[in-house]
């Protein structure tokens, strides 16, 4: 089935389209939980190749909808040497705005509900700024500006909006130049404007944590997008303090050697802060290295959460630290790289201090694999969120590949069923959206049938707000091939999204449409007839749903 948006902006839904690939109201019915386990008993890893439902079944009732599903599920997007998007730099803006629609297109027809877009790589952007020159990974020379003018990040966004999804804005906080990088450096790159705070670190170049301009810029940066850009949230990856590289070359990049759990059994080559750390003793400093190290990233992590909210209150901030946690907490028999130890990134201290919105730990190993078990790291992280964050784990869904590590597509529909199981998680991210393009061994297929039959909301965050929406207004009339509805938001709260629900025979399916849509068609089923009741909500940007309205019986 696939949306078609007519001359008058009307939604509607035709079936036998090849492709699928923008698909709004693919709604289905809920799907039967297996039973919950014993009071007390610990929670079980699904057999694999089964397929866990999202929530437990609600009583049924022929008048009243099931609560609409909850789940996070989003895929990031990288620009850093084209991994994702583009596909190569210098693309013209209409090859890049078309493979940019294909992916939005994909997410959509997945029942995706969010994409995780690298807007700012290595201290460089993908959209205009004055702050940072333009990626060399878009245009093909850092600084120069698209052939044509236009503002890539601006057209995701709203393409992004146009389908239900959100989007996050994904910033590297301290990486001045990727190994990757061929142009030198742009007059207005923080390493040419000041070189002091910028160190190089093997075949890269890093911003010193401990140098309070290089802190203070990324903060600028990150606020500047926040004010400018309709964005849903503000994404930070795993790279404070560079992963250690191996004094003696080594052929593998430092985080493939993390992954598997090779670092720390080496000797590494020092990250070259001398200067910075001889001021702060100077200063009167007592903290250890270590300690001081960690310090100038938590500083970032409060200041970053702190200036979002203050900004915009519904801008959600997210982290995805390297998944082990800190040696003097992690479960027995869970071992390798720590981020604690090596990236200096207390994220232990961050979801004790309510410093995100949600974590998004990259665990990236099987549930099989004893010494990383996905399953166990998850309880780990849930373990440390005292302060009731969202949990949403990152899956390394590239690992399908024909490499000698490779997972199968069913260790990604496990792994999501191990999240279903805990009550604390909600949604999950895949890394990256590459392996859902090429459908790599059927994971896209799998994950329709098996993981994503329904559409989602994503959960709320109480913690920044809780005020329901004013419930819509909504009609419906009977057409020719379907139920006609038309939308509007009460006086109030923003709408995002409308949730609906339609009864066919004793079925009742559901939806999303973004509130941006307000006229759409239920179209008539080949099995279940014609819709004979359909109920609807709104839907805030923080997730809060308003009361329900019955628009059709």
């Amino acid at each position: 089935m696939v949306l078609v948006f007519n001359a008058k902006k009307r939604l509607t839904l035709s079936a036998g389209v090849a492709g699928a690939l923008a698909v709004l109201l693919d709604g289905c019915s809920s799907t039967p939980t297996a039973p919950a386990p014993e009071a007390g008993a610990a929670p079980r890893p699904p057999a694999p190749g089964a397929t866990v439902p999202m929530a437990p079944p609600a009583p049924f009732d022929m008048h009243l909808p099931p609560p609409a599903p909850r789940e996070f599920r989003a895929a990031w997007v990288s620009t850093v040497a084209n991994i994702d998007w583009p596909s190569r730099n210098n693309l013209t803006m209409a090859k890049q705005q078309a493979e940019a629609l294909a992916i939005l297109d994909r997410a959509q027809a997945l029942n995706l509900n969010a994409i995780v877009l690298q807007v700012r790589p290595s201290a460089d952007a993908i959209y205009p700024s004055e702050l940072e020159p333009w990626s060399e990974f878009l245009t093909g020379q850092q600084g120069r500006a698209p052939a044509t003018a236009w503002d890539p990040l601006q057209f995701w966004i709203e393409q992004a909006h146009a389908r239900g999804l959100q989007l996050h804005a994904w910033f590297n906080p301290y990486r001045a130049r990727h190994a990757t990088a061929k142009s030198p450096l742009a007059r207005s790159h923080i390493g040419s404007t000041h070189p002091e705070v910028v160190k190089p670190y093997g075949r890269y170049l890093w911003m010193d944590p401990g140098e309070a301009a290089a802190s203070q810029h990324t903060l600028d940066v990150v606020l500047d997008v926040v004010r400018r850009y309709d964005i849903d949230g503000v994404h930070i990856d795993d790279y404070f303090y560079p992963y250690p590289i191996d004094a003696s070359a080594s052929t593998a990049g430092p985080e493939g050697v993390a992954l598997d759990a090779g670092i720390g059994q080496r000797q590494e080559l020092e990250f070259p802060d001398q200067a910075s750390w001889q001021h702060y003793l100077l200063g009167g400093g007592t903290l250890d290295r270590a300690g001081w190290r960690r310090q100038n990233v938590n500083s970032l992590i409060e200041a970053l959460y702190l200036g979002i909210h203050k900004e915009k209150s519904w801008v959600r901030f997210g982290i995805s630290p390297f998944g082990i946690g800190r040696p003097d907490r992690r479960p027995p028999g869970i071992v390798g790289f720590s981020q604690y130890d090596k990236l200096y990134a207390d994220a232990e201290l961050w979801l004790a201090n309510g410093w995100l919105d949600y974590l998004a730990p990259q665990l990236y190993w099987p549930v099989a694999q004893a010494p990383q078990a996905f399953d166990v790291l998850l309880d780990y992280w849930l373990a440390q969120n005292t302060r009731a964050r969202h949990v949403w784990p990152g899956l390394y869904t590239s690992r399908i590949d024909n490499s000698a590590k490779a997972f199968a597509p069913e260790e990604i529909v496990k792994q999501i069923g191990v999240t279903r199981t805990r009550a604390g998680v909600q949604g999950h991210l895949h890394f990256s959206i590459a392996a859902l393009m090429e459908n790599r061994k059927g994971i896209a297929d799998q994950l329709k049938a098996q993981a994503y039959q329904t559409a989602a909301l994503a959960p709320a965050s109480p913690w920044l707000g809780s005020e329901l929406p004013p419930a819509p207004a909504a009609s419906a009339r009977r057409e020719s091939n379907g139920v006609g509805l038309r939308l509007s938001a009460g006086a109030g709260k923003p709408v995002a999204h409308y949730a609906i629900w339609s009864r066919y025979g004793s079925e009742w399916r559901f939806a999303l449409a973004p509130a941006s849509r307000p006229v759409l068609l239920l179209p008539d089923d080949a099995a279940g007839g014609s819709a004979q009741a359909v109920v609807v909500s709104a839907v805030d940007r923080l997730g809060n749903e308003s009361e329900r309205i019955s628009v059709m019986r």
